[in-house]
């Protein structure tokens, strides 16, 4: 855990008197298996709805000749994980950028290695975007953080304020004029033939230059979650700043509370708003569309208090303590399930883009994680960081940090 000399600064922030690497024996379990766990959400949705097949295939009605067994697998995935994990690793993104504000209270370079931070991780989130895959999500987080961060410099009831805000608006974005203009269906289904060919056998050059002229097309699913991004980011540094995360074993009540009422409203909220699709319910018009988005929220913050809950008690910090090395490399992670995923569904690769059921491509995706998992935890039982985390932090504070572990 964190130093018991923690105290708290004119603003709220909890003060962290050392920027020096945080020993594995000091880091915060619920954070590290939170993080984990949710790496797991974001992989399954990716390799069954963005790398399987094209990005724009979600949009398309459904054409009713998939098995029983894949259409109830997708639907589970659209219902309880599909925009759920990314909310949570928006979250966590959040905690993490206020734990190292945090932790560099003292430190007078502060403001310029935090901006150094979020631009080295635009810089590797672009490479991602044009050079691996485009439905990157880095390069998004870097801009909503340079955003967010001078609100962490302000009081707790600005950064509250500015939270409510961006999520009331992105509850509202459905209920309003659009804010950008999606292709067309004609455009969708001419877009998803010509994926098909070249995703599943162009060459390397082929599929990069289809990949690039995609990104367009794909712009407006991001500003369309942006101002979720922004809410989340700043509703994490809220939280961390309440101390829960800290302590989560005095605040169990409220966790599992909050866990609680998260999971039963977001629930509720999700399936009255895919009532239509799943059961024929009256459709409430764009109304749905803000309902499933109150609903994916909730069901995240659920997510989340449940997670940090369980990780408080001894039984459930046993049970879920082989998440915790994944979610400490969940960087690495997250950019070698790009280049593994890449070279299974590509033509450069196996070229098995549009061959794979859902259930089989959510097979493969468990398999990629377990490997991940067992990875990391013997990565992390020599080495401080993952490559790309030690890569960042290097970069941030402009010195190679130190990466061999030593022992306690």
């Amino acid at each position: 855990m964190v130093s018991a000399n923690t105290g708290r600064g004119a603003d709220g922030s909890l003060v962290v008197p050392s920027p020096d690497p945080v020993a594995p024996s000091q880091r915060i379990d619920g954070i590290d298996v939170l993080r984990g766990l949710a790496l797991f959400g974001v992989l399954t949705v990716n390799i069954v709805f963005e790398f399987r097949v094209s990005i724009f295939d979600q949009f398309l009605p459904p054409i009713g000749t998939e098995p029983a067994i894949d259409l109830a697998l997708k639907h589970f995935l659209a219902a309880a994980v599909e925009l759920k994990a990314f909310a949570l690793f928006s979250l966590l993104f959040g905690i993490g950028l206020a734990i190292q504000f945090d932790r560099l209270t003292n430190n007078p370079r502060r403001l310029a290695l935090l901006v150094r931070r979020l631009a080295v991780l635009l810089a590797i989130g672009a490479a991602h975007l044009f050079l691996i895959w485009n439905g990157d999500i880095l390069v998004e987080y870097a801009v909503a953080g340079l955003l967010v961060l001078p609100f962490l410099f302000g009081p707790r009831w600005l950064v509250l304020v500015a939270a409510t805000a961006a999520l009331v608006l992105f509850l509202a974005m459905p209920l309003l004029p659009p804010f950008v203009h999606f292709p067309s269906s004609i455009w969708i289904r001419s877009h998803i033939a010509e994926a098909a060919q070249v995703y599943g056998t162009g060459g390397v050059w082929d599929v990069l230059a289809f990949r690039i002229r995609e990104i367009p097309a794909i712009f407006p699913l991001h500003v369309l979650i942006f101002p979720r991004t922004i809410a989340l980011f700043l509703f994490g540094a809220l939280a961390w700043r309440t101390g829960i995360f800290l302590r989560p074993s005095d605040h169990r009540r409220p966790l599992f509370s909050l866990a609680i009422v998260g999971l039963v409203f977001g629930v509720g909220l999700t399936v009255a708003a895919q009532g239509r699709a799943m059961f024929g319910w009256p459709s409430l018009g764009r109304a749905d569309d803000t309902i499933e988005r109150l609903g994916g929220v909730m069901l995240a913050v659920g997510y989340a208090a449940t997670v940090i809950g369980c990780v408080s008690l001894p039984a459930g910090q046993r049970m879920l303590a082989w998440a915790a090395p994944i979610g400490r490399m969940a960087f690495t992670n997250y950019l070698a399930q790009s280049l593994i995923l890449g070279w299974i569904f590509y033509g450069y690769g196996l070229g098995l883009f549009g061959r794979l059921s859902v259930t089989t491509a959510f097979a493969v995706g468990v398999a990629v994680y377990v490997a991940q998992v067992a990875f990391s935890a013997r990565w992390l039982g020599q080495y401080r960081y993952g490559p790309i985390e030690w890569l960042w932090r290097s970069l941030m504070y402009g010195n190679r940090q130190p990466m061999v572990q030593r022992l306690a």
